[in-house]
């Protein structure tokens, strides 16, 4: 059953599927006990609804300012990112966006690793596209910079099928 998640997930990476397809691999994962893969199956299903940010981070390393642990790349952190808005004083203004690293559990202090981003007002992120600069942070200072290689929008309801 778990090799058969596998190749079913590893299907649905290489070709567009519709979110509910996720879902159910979701549940199956979730019915099986496979808690990391049930996690992807459910983040995977929001990129279908949401569209699909990625980019390449680079931590500061702790010498540089950066933290001091490994984060979790299993989409639990919620940095903030200055994408280019302004607050109404003319300072910085960050958005929020969940962070999955790809193929990674963590990342350590100066690591870098392609991640996927879930916006959580993905409207903010409209104007960001493939080779943007962007930056992390955890309070007030950078934490990484990443560089925007991906957006994917999100599939257009009703001419969705699960396969």
């Amino acid at each position: 059953m778990d090799l058969v998640l596998d190749l079913l997930m590893e299907i649905a990476d290489e070709q567009p599927v519709p979110w509910r397809f996720w879902s159910l691999l979701q549940d199956a994962a979730r019915q099986m006990t496979l808690e990391h893969s049930a996690d992807w199956c459910e983040w995977r299903a929001w990129e279908v609804q949401h569209g699909t940010l990625r980019a390449r981070l680079i931590l500061l390393s702790t010498e540089e300012g950066g933290r001091r642990t490994a984060l979790s790349g299993q989409g639990r952190l919620r940095p903030l990112w200055d994408i280019g808005h302004r607050a109404p004083d003319g300072g910085q203004a960050v958005s929020l966006a969940r962070l999955w690293a790809e193929g990674v559990p963590g990342l350590a202090p100066g690591e870098g690793a392609t991640v996927r981003s879930a916006p959580l007002s993905r409207e903010r992120w409209r104007h960001v596209r493939p080779g943007d600069v962007v930056t992390m942070h955890e309070g007030r200072p950078v934490a990484g910079t990443a560089v925007i290689i991906e957006y994917t929008p999100p599939s257009v309801s009703g001419r969705e099928r699960v396969p």
